[in-house]
């Protein structure tokens, strides 16, 4: 179905574990090269690496980070096709009350900030190719909000999500189509880190199809909004992946 993505360069930020380690995976099955990019990363980097998936560890928030990626990715392919910004955290549960300066903006820096770099600067080598596809991965918490402790992250999902329609706008008219998905309770080690089994229980029974998501029922979702012959008429938007969660 996807036969126009062999051969394409693909970046995918945290892109060894979790949603994007499923991202990874799917994009070298469907003939992609990819880079993917990881802070941290155990057996599942084993698994990327066997698939002949190429890696990189960098600190995204660090000066340099995004330009040390974007690098890497045009020595190992000389263009970028696809860039999936997937990195990104709630880094703490944190009351309002106890919101610092320092927790804020290590969740903007994260979630925001090598976001927009590594989006600028995919963009000028997309632009001069005249082509290119940036997706976003923002979260269901955009839209209606984290549970408690989770404000300045879900405030930085919704930067994401404005982003995302902004920029698909400006760089439109240089052939390049930039959208987001937006995974609902998705289980991967974010969840484990940051919910207890009995939020995740509960939070399951309100689903409609009665169960929470995993990382591969996202993948498809990315391959389809990176390839042309199936979404060339797709910019601008969020695609909500979320079990029917959140029908907007």
């Amino acid at each position: 179905m996807f036969d126009d993505l062999k051969g394409k360069a693909v970046v995918v930020t945290g892109g060894v574990t979790g949603i994007g380690g499923a991202v990874s995976l799917a994009f070298a099955a469907a003939g992609a090269r990819v880079l993917a990019h990881y802070h941290a990363g155990g057996d599942e980097l084993k698994a990327v690496e066997a698939a002949g998936i190429k890696t990189i560890k960098l600190d995204l928030t660090q000066k340099g980070g995004p330009d040390a990626l974007m690098a890497e990715a045009l020595k190992q392919f000389g263009r970028i096709d696809v860039l999936v910004n997937n990195a990104g955290t709630l880094v703490a549960r944190t009351a309002l009350a106890d919101l610092t300066d320092d927790f804020i903006d290590k969740v903007f820096d994260v979630n925001c900030r090598q976001l927009v770099h590594c989006s600028r600067l995919a963009a000028n080598e997309m632009i001069k190719q005249k082509d290119g596809t940036i997706i976003n991965v923002t979260s269901i918490a955009a839209r209606q909000g984290s549970s408690a402790g989770g404000s300045i992250y879900a405030g930085a999902k919704g930067f994401v999500s404005s982003f995302t329609k902004t920029i698909a706008k400006e760089l439109v008219g240089h052939g390049i189509r930039v959208n987001a998905v937006s995974p609902g309770t998705i289980y991967t080690a974010f969840h484990s880190r940051y919910s207890s089994a009995e939020k995740l229980a509960a939070t399951a029974k309100t689903i409609p199809m009665q169960r929470l998501g995993t990382a591969e029922d996202c993948a498809g979702t990315f391959l389809y909004l990176a390839s042309g012959k199936a979404s060339g008429y797709v910019t601008g938007q969020v695609i909500e992946v979320n079990g029917g969660q959140l029908m907007p």
